[in-house]
């Protein structure tokens, strides 16, 4: 199988990118670099079109032949207040995607949508409840969603997958800087000797999911026969308190929290949780890792190693 990979230097995309190589696959990424970084791709052998993601003109007659696209290139920054720009890349670069399929004949593209389309709503957040984005990004993956179904219902011929990913952590989030994980911000902070910084009181909880997991979501996407968008979870929540705890046994540490004011209530999730019964039964998904599991995984090696995209370090502060 021949994949593009959109966003493929960056943090899913680059872990996808480089397993579907090891699994023997051809892969082609197209990525702009504005977030991705080369560094996330280690031994990778395949090809790389450096293009804007909405601009088709700059890559569609480079990308050439390919069976699947996995679509991962977006602004993921929640905190960018740039409505049009946000659209622009997130929304605009997937219908030039999926235009591409279509002239390219590909039958199967799988893509990523968000859990920040719930907002604060009910938890555990199902498929089936009301989005209520809160903010511009969230905003524009329920408007991807959106053309997805218009297009999956126009164009029956192509299978088209959403995965609503909850809180990603893993190798490869490091270049993303404000916009890492809370898992890479606290274990960075608490590595250069200070207290971890979290909102008041720790309380908040995430459903974090690990990237080998998510890998492992998009490749049971590619491989169902559904469309329709689906939880990217592990339907088990974490609070930031919780997630100190696990970093100090991780690390051998032992730092209390420096509480502070939320600034950004106005469109903050205090709360996600996600229900992954529906991915389980249509994409035959199920996450593998515990949040200690993913943790001692990921950190472990940034210990052992010291260094490469695995290390969670001072020398990938931005």
């Amino acid at each position: 199988m021949r994949a593009l990979v959109t966003g493929g230097a960056g943090f899913v995309g680059s872990n996808l990118a480089l397993e579907l190589e090891k699994a023997g696959n051809d892969v082609v990424i197209l990525d702009d670099f504005a977030a991705g970084n080369f560094k996330n791709l280690p031994g990778f052998k395949g090809d790389v079109v450096a293009a804007d993601i909405a601009a088709p003109q700059e890559w569609l007659y480079k990308v050439g032949h390919v069976d699947a696209i996995f679509h991962q290139a977006a602004i993921t920054d929640t905190t960018v207040t740039d409505q049009k720009k946000m659209m622009r890349v997130n929304v605009d670069g997937f219908r030039a995607i999926l235009g591409f399929a279509v002239e390219a004949g590909v039958s199967k593209v799988v893509y990523a949508s968000s859990a920040g389309v719930y907002g604060s709503g009910a938890i555990p957040m199902k498929e089936s409840q009301e989005p209520a984005p809160a903010n511009a990004y969230a905003f524009s993956k329920r408007a991807m969603e959106r053309v997805a179904a218009d297009f999956a219902q126009e164009n029956p011929s192509v299978r088209v997958t959403g995965l609503r990913y909850f809180n990603v952590y893993g190798p490869g989030e490091s270049f993303k800087g404000k916009a890492a994980s809370m898992i890479w911000q606290l274990a960075r902070q608490m590595k250069e000797g200070r207290r971890p910084r979290i909102f008041k009181f720790g309380e908040q909880f995430r459903d974090f999911i690990y990237v080998k997991d998510v890998v492992s979501a998009n490749l049971k996407a590619l491989d169902s026969g559904e469309s329709g968008a689906f939880n990217v979870c592990t339907g088990k929540k974490t609070t930031f308190n919780d997630i100190i705890k696990i970093l100090n046994t991780s690390l051998g540490t032992s730092f209390d929290p420096d509480y502070f004011d939320n600034p950004y209530t106005d469109f903050y999730q205090n709360e996600t949780l996600g229900d992954p019964s529906l991915a389980e039964a249509k994409l035959g998904f199920k996450a593998g890792f515990s949040i200690e599991d993913g943790i001692a995984d990921y950190i472990g090696k940034g210990k052992k190693e010291g260094k490469g995209r695995h290390a969670v370090s001072a020398r990938n502060t931005p």
